[in-house]
């Protein structure tokens, strides 16, 4: 016979609403009272009807997590994250792509929400920082956390210094006696691409090193991208000694434009990117990078986005750190 609400509530010793206010991850409940509740869940390897739920408490217990970029990559683990806490809430998670470029993202993004009858949403960049779309979640009270948003939108979610992690880059390049140290710039619609940017400059500065607007190309965050502007850094009269793409899957097309040249990584120029996806471990030679904890990130951000679907005065940014992973693809400038 299948386990009532019943059956957990008097194995716990509680009432059937707290045993709903446990399951439902709710404030108020004190510590003894939820392990008790938790304990006999497990025991009894009780789940909750999902029809039973929405009927209960309102909620289609439906996230959705919003995107539109171009590294799949980064995406796959910023959604194992978000899912992670999803599961670990009984709520369902929801991939929604959309076209950030589109005049009708707003009316497209309240179709959906109404149409899938969403508890609240996920942001990934560079949809974090549409000003119209957040306006409109703001007007229709629907709870939204954001990853990587820009400092003014910044309410709910996950977010890493990405400009001080920028810098560590140049800096690491300019201790191996790198003076022309280039940029591939990451699409121009990502906050993340300024940053970067941002961080690549100051750590110029910080090493003494002269800006060169020649050594910065435009890129769009995936492979491709970062080989067309690899080969035309290198078409340069002076071509720089070492490169720092926004991202890891621009850093592999680098280093497979500079191969193709009949030149060795890191011998002849040294290699840098951003984030630490498992194509950085993998390519030979494996890559320097940033680690940006992006499945953490997911997953917080979900954690936090439940909190204020439960209680609108709930939830917060959370920074998380960095930390510049040095592998084969950097070593000292050649004499």
């Amino acid at each position: 016979m299948r386990v009532r609400i019943e059956d957990v509530a008097e194995a716990a010793g509680v009432s059937m609403k707290t045993v709903s206010r446990v399951l439902n991850h709710e404030p108020n409940v004190s510590e003894r009272t939820r392990v008790a509740v938790e304990t006999a869940v497990e025991k009894l390897q009780y789940r909750p009807l999902a029809s039973a739920r929405l009927l209960a408490g309102r909620r289609s217990y439906l996230v959705a997590m919003l995107y539109d970029n171009p590294s799949s990559n980064y995406l796959m683990e910023v959604e194992l994250g978000v899912l992670d806490a999803c599961q670990s809430q009984h709520y369902n998670l929801m991939l929604a792509p959309v076209d950030y470029t589109a005049r009708d993202i707003v009316a497209k993004v309240e179709a959906m929400i109404a149409q899938s009858q969403l508890d609240g949403v996920v942001l990934t960049p560079p949809i974090t920082d549409d000003a119209s779309l957040l306006a409109r979640l703001d007007e229709l009270g629907v709870p939204y956390a954001s990853i990587s948003a820009q400092e003014q939108n910044r309410r709910i979610g996950t977010v890493v210094d990405e400009r001080s992690a920028a810098r560590d880059v140049v800096l690491h390049l300019a201790s191996l006696g790198h003076r022309r140290i280039a940029h591939i710039k990451g699409h121009a619609a990502h906050g993340a691409s300024r940053w970067r940017l941002a961080g690549y400059r100051d750590g110029l500065k910080e090493a003494g090193l002269e800006y060169d607007a020649s050594l910065v190309v435009a890129g769009k965050f995936f492979y491709e991208s970062g080989f067309d502007a690899t080969n035309r850094l290198l078409d340069l009269p002076q071509p720089p000694t070492a490169v720092f793409a926004a991202n890891d899957d621009m850093a592999a097309g680098a280093i497979c434009a500079i191969c193709e040249r009949g030149l060795s990584v890191p011998r002849d120029v040294s290699v840098c990117g951003f984030d630490d996806m498992p194509i950085a471990r993998h390519i030979y030679p494996s890559l320097t990078t940033v680690r940006q904890p992006s499945r953490e990130m997911g997953r917080l951000a979900g954690l936090e986005l439940l909190k204020a679907i439960r209680d609108s005065s709930a939830g917060e940014t959370l920074e998380l750190p960095y930390a510049l992973q040095v592998r084969k693809s950097t070593g000292p400038v050649r004499a």
